[in-house]
């Protein structure tokens, strides 16, 4: 048996393709959604990201300013350009490119921004209303996670899922998602001591850690839904995830692909964010 591959770049440009088409409406009636992007300092990977969502904004006709600030920026300069913009109505999403420098506490900054404009869903009130289940912003990458299973057909109610990794950005909330929508979730970590004892029994196992190759077919059950989150270069340089993608692909039922898989589907969900705050902005 050979998995289903789920296909992160054709469900992103699908979605893509609706949001576009919602953004159009809204400019109709006077509102184009805005994004404004914080840069503080020359990290080579956030220029990366960020020219990708600049590229995105573009694409889809809505508002995108950079704002770009030198490394020995002041935490204080950088908090009242975040305070300039909370005010701004032409900006619907603030997002400041993690990391930052030392000197800044990233903690004050995701605080500063308001929860209304946290289209990156790390503000502590969008957490607790994800939480609870209520109307937020939910974190870009696990909020992907979520449209690639719905997108595939993949029920989630009464299943056994297994989160590897437990970072607050993909980690924590992946699993409250999950259990959101009925399934039973299990948290493994570095400190887990018998990691096989769970990752078998998982029906959808998310893999979030940063180690290449780092589950083998051995931690799979057979027909398991296997999404890697993994972003690493193994030694020839080439792309890949935490999961042994040859081999778990012969044993899973689906299995997200990197690249191509949850990729693609993170700044896709950056712009349905920015959306929904320009929408709820006029109600």
């Amino acid at each position: 048996m050979t998995a289903k591959i789920i296909n992160g770049k054709e469900i992103a440009a699908k979605k893509r393709i609706e949001i576009g088409e919602e953004v159009k409406q809204l400019k109709a009636e006077g509102v184009t959604p805005g994004l404004a992007v914080i840069l503080v300092g020359n990290n080579q990977a956030s220029r990366t990201y960020v020219n990708s969502k600049q590229k995105a904004c573009k694409e889809l006709g809505m508002y995108s300013l950079l704002i770009e600030m030198p490394e020995e920026t002041s935490e204080e300069e950088l908090l009242a350009k975040i305070e300039e913009l909370n005010g701004d109505p032409k900006i619907h999403g603030i997002l400041v490119q993690l990391p930052l420098p030392k000197h800044i506490d990233e903690i004050k900054v995701i605080e500063t921004i308001i929860p209304a404009k946290d289209v990156d869903g790390f503000h502590p009130i969008n957490i607790g209303r994800m939480m609870t289940g209520q109307n937020a912003f939910l974190p870009c990458t696990p909020y992907g996670i979520m449209v690639l299973l719905e997108e595939s057909g993949i029920s989630i109610s009464g299943k056994n899922a297994v989160v590897i990794g437990r970072s607050n950005i993909v980690g924590k909330p992946i699993g409250q998602l999950l259990l959101n929508q009925n399934a039973t979730v299990t948290y493994c970590h570095s400190k887990t001591k018998d990691l096989k004892l769970h990752t078998t029994q998982a029906d959808i196992l998310v893999v979030a850690v940063g180690k290449v190759n780092f589950i083998k077919a051995e931690h799979i059950k057979e027909g398991a839904v296997v999404i890697d989150v993994g972003i690493n270069r193994n030694e020839a340089g080439k792309l890949c995830g935490d999961v042994a993608f040859d081999e778990v692909s012969e044993k899973a039922g689906y299995i997200t692909p990197v690249p191509k898989g949850v990729g693609p589907m993170t700044i896709t969900m950056l712009m349905y964010n920015t959306l929904k705050s320009a929408k709820e902005s006029i109600r």
